[in-house]
């Protein structure tokens, strides 16, 4: 294993979180405290509790994962597409490292980064809400497999991506679109037929529901399901890197 060469993809990742540090830091907590002003305040008075739980509680798994993806996505797509852009992939791709290693150091640092801006919200989540978590460390391992997962699903965006625009394509036009109707917000079971069961198609669902269930004890669907639902994603991402380093489709051209 070349530790010193993960080492330096992972630092070199981080560097460029670190020159947008103070931005990257600001953003979630500004959005958080928006998303505990419309939907905690205003709309929540009207919903008052769900399964036991205050609403203003019980969007913040929600909330959190809403970020996750999109930082995960966007941090290793980009992390990726970089070197393709500049022509430097050709010299990943000749030095002395591994594809196991290419990818620790990118999907490493790019979870990272998504971790420190979910553990922001949840922080930041405190000052409007008195936020129970029921199962602490259950609820960090579930955090830190959603976040590889999708980072893993970011960096194959990233290296299929064959310009900036498409990079934005898949996050903006299927992943948030589907954790709004995940139940990100609210709870499936307060869906009328036939709209829960359709819901039951949506795979973010689960990961929501899983989630969710880490914090307050309940959920939906049973955690088994929504665990192993996170594992066939992550896997399925993990062999798509595997193809594609490979072959080298899209990675060499």
């Amino acid at each position: 294993m070349n530790l010193n060469g993960i080492r330096a993809i992972y630092w070199f990742e981080m560097a460029r979180f670190m020159r947008t540090i103070w931005t990257s830091l600001a953003t979630p907590v500004i959005t958080t405290s928006l998303y505990f002003v419309v939907f905690g305040s205003a709309i929540g008075r009207q919903m008052g509790e769900i399964d036991g739980v205050p609403y203003g509680a019980f969007i913040v798994p929600g909330l959190m994962l809403l970020t996750i993806f999109s930082e995960s996505i966007l941090n290793s797509s980009l992390g990726i597409y970089m070197p393709k852009f500049t022509g430097t992939i050709y010299e990943l791709l000749s030095a002395p490292i591994s594809p196991l290693e290419t990818v620790l150091g990118y999907v490493g640092a790019a979870t990272t980064k998504s971790l420190v801006i979910a553990l922001i919200i949840f922080a930041t989540a405190h000052l409007f809400v008195d936020l129970p978590v029921a199962h602490p460390l259950l609820m960090l391992g579930y955090l830190v497999l959603v976040a590889v997962a999708f980072c893993l699903f970011g960096f194959v965006i990233g290296i299929l991506a064959n310009g900036f625009e498409q990079l934005q394509v898949i996050p903006l036009l299927v992943v948030t679109p589907l954790t709004f109707l995940g139940g990100a917000f609210y709870s499936i079971s307060m869906l009328p037929e036939p709209w829960r069961t359709v819901t039951l198609f949506n795979p973010v669902a689960y990961l929501i529901d899983g989630f969710r269930w880490t914090f307050f004890g309940t959920s939906d669907v049973a955690v088994a399901v929504s665990l192993a639902v996170t594992l066939a994603f992550l896997l399925a991402c993990l062999v798509a890197v595997v193809v594609i380093f490979r072959t080298g489709w899209r990675l060499k051209s």
